[in-house]
């Protein structure tokens, strides 16, 4: 059996659309960012450092409670190699897929956050720092773009490079990001968008209503800048 403790964001989406993908058995926990479950003790014995997500495996290493896996692009490739999907076997499709996997890891993620943060939460707001951020992000987004023009997925077929890049790409309005004028950029996240697993894994857990997403959203913010 399989468990996933995580919450509603792009890297916590990465690893539910990933298990929807793989239809597999698994239970899902959900983590409150917003009272910083992810800072207690419990949670900080399965994953050192204190971030959404974290799977932990039953199967193996039972008598200790299960073998746990944090860090979500850590978490696809495990899934990928448990379950042979979603990673090519030969040696250079495989390396393909996990380059795309570190770059989301390294770039993407990072500089869309940061984006996000300065953009939506930070107070006074820092002009030169938002175009910092902003201008990275976009400058990614067109990287893919650059890409996307003469390959239909970021790894030849679907793939985990895919899974873990496809959830920031969707936050772009929230980071303030253009997606503009990349027409091939804008065909990948069409095509991502309509597969049936992606659409449930966003759905995972359940998304908050409006009063409590307005709620949400300050608390974070604090927790964000705290």
């Amino acid at each position: 059996m399989l468990e996933l403790w995580t919450s509603e964001t792009p890297n916590g989406w990465k690893t539910t659309i990933m298990l929807e993908e793989l239809d597999a058995n698994y239970t899902l926990r959900p983590i409150s960012l917003t009272n910083r479950e992810q800072k207690e003790d419990w949670y900080l014995a399965r994953n050192p450092n204190g971030r959404i997500p974290t799977l932990i495996d039953h199967e193996v290493d039972a008598e200790n409670g299960g073998f746990a896996v944090f860090e979500s692009g850590a978490i696809l490739i495990y899934l990928a190699e448990k379950f042979g999907r979603f990673l090519p076997t030969d040696t250079m499709g495989r390396s393909r897929a996990i380059q795309w996997v570190m770059w989301q890891m390294s770039g993407l993620g990072p500089m869309m956050g940061q984006a996000t943060v300065f953009n939506r939460y930070f107070e006074p707001k820092l002009p030169e720092v938002i175009d910092r951020y902003t201008r990275e992000s976009r400058r990614l987004f067109e990287v893919m773009d650059t890409h996307l023009a003469d390959n239909e997925f970021l790894a030849s077929d679907y793939s985990i490079a895919d899974i873990a890049c496809f959830p920031w790409v969707r936050g772009h309005d929230w980071a303030c990001i253009d997606m503009e004028g990349l027409p091939h950029l804008q065909r990948w996240f069409e095509t991502i968008g309509e597969r049936p697993a992606v659409q449930r894994g966003l759905l995972l857990p359940e998304p908050p209503k409006a009063d409590e997403m307005a709620e949400k959203t300050t608390r974070q913010g604090k927790n964000i800048l705290a």
